[in-house]
């Protein structure tokens, strides 16, 4: 294949190693600086010029994107995608990866272990909001911070306050993270590559240090991961939009605690701690996947009028409980399941016997009026109501 990685550090270990690994399995690749592009819309297929150039046709893209450039890099991959050209990390899932918000938000869509986060933008609110984590001692994260900056231990209520709102009148967005003690400034990053994790190290703080990261001067062991880990790592960085991703967790009494997805992983460190040919296991990967590039399936199934995409839940008192696919009437009313979730469950493409239970979710594409008056009416939430103090509250 021919293979283009997106670097502004041609030098690095991790850039140099990937090309390496590509060369030495026979295809062509080369790394383009991610800021020399252009966009090119003019013409009727979309296009990408390098250095003022047209661009040769490649067979797949591996984006290191850098945080600095994350919008205009995540626009170039994007290009690349419109052109048919495969790319393990999408555009979606790199922007998604990159805030930390918008990443905390889809995970907890999908049930992943998380340390209890907050977010808030007034003062008045964030007392609260440290209270609702489980008090202090509390963690402060910039919401763009890489590598162990823009991440703080605040000590005490007063202490994160203070912190919160310097950081906010310098226009900085920050999140409200419970501290979880027991993992005693450990974590585990786990590789994912594809389906599975090619290798994981414990990286541990040195000192009084609680932040683990090697460039805070952390220590790194490899690791066996169990397979609740594994499965967690290789979940989270599947619904981020990423194929080849950096999962770190904490090892909390109650499980993995996903901390952060990481979209351009350095292979430095874990392939110094595991002796393992990482890069190797990436380009293989692509090498592999080359010929299904990226496709955005809702945007593609929505051409047809009145056609789309939908997700239909099989609630406990609907029909459709206990009765198979085939049974259900759904292929009569021009409804076509794609997936079936079942809790953490997924089972794609699924046949007509699959029996359906309640709570199942189904990914579907078919007449959206025919959907439509599948979904239920969306249960309002109740409003917390306050109870009235039994001695009356005095007036005068």
């Amino acid at each position: 294949m021919k293979l283009a990685i997106l670097s502004r550090a041609p030098r690095s270990y991790s850039t140099q190693r990937l090309r390496t690994a590509a060369v030495d399995r026979g295809h062509q690749v080369k790394v383009l600086n991610t800021l020399r592009f252009g966009i090119d819309l003019s013409g009727d297929e979309p296009d990408l010029q390098f250095r003022g150039k047209q661009l040769s046709e490649y067979d797949a893209v591996l984006p290191r994107i850098g945080n600095s450039i994350t919008y205009f890099g995540t626009a170039v991959v994007r290009q690349f995608e419109q052109m048919d050209v495969y790319t393990p990390n999408t555009a979606n899932g790199i922007s998604n990866s990159r805030d930390k918000l918008r990443a905390s938000q889809i995970l907890s869509r999908h049930n992943i272990g998380m340390p209890a986060t907050t977010f808030v933008r007034d003062r008045a609110d964030v007392i609260p909001a440290i209270e609702r984590v489980g008090g202090a001692p509390v963690v402060i994260k910039l919401l763009e911070g890489t590598q162990g900056i823009g991440v703080i231990l605040a000590p005490s209520i007063k202490v994160a306050e203070a912190i919160i709102e310097t950081l906010q009148s310098t226009k900085q967005q920050v999140l409200i993270q419970r501290f979880v003690k027991e993992s005693k400034g450990r974590d585990i990053r786990a590789l994912v590559v594809g389906d599975r994790v090619v290798a994981a190290m414990r990286r541990v703080a040195q000192g009084d240090e609680f932040r683990s990261n090697v460039h805070r001067g952390g220590t790194v062991e490899r690791v066996e991961l169990d397979p609740e880990y594994e499965r967690v790592a290789v979940r989270s960085a599947h619904i981020m939009g990423l194929k080849v991703a950096g999962v770190d967790m904490l090892e909390a009494n109650d499980g993995p605690q996903v901390m952060e997805v990481n979209s351009s992983p350095g292979l430095e460190g874990i392939e110094s701690a595991t002796k393992l040919d990482i890069a190797g296991a990436i380009i293989d990967y692509i090498d592999n996947q080359v010929a299904f590039p990226q496709i955005d399936v809702r945007e593609r199934l929505s051409v047809s009028t009145g056609y789309g995409v939908a997700e239909l839940v099989v609630h406990g008192d609907a029909d459709l409980v206990g009765k198979s696919i085939g049974d259900s009437g759904l292929r009569d009313r021009d409804i076509t399941v794609l997936t079936l979730h079942r809790g953490t469950t997924v089972i794609p493409n699924p046949f007509a016997h699959h029996v359906l239970q309640a709570e199942d979710r189904l990914l579907c594409f078919g007449k959206l009026e025919e959907m439509r008056s599948m979904i239920p009416a969306r249960p309002k939430r109740q409003r917390r109501v306050k109870k009235l103090p039994k001695q009356p509250i005095p007036l005068g």
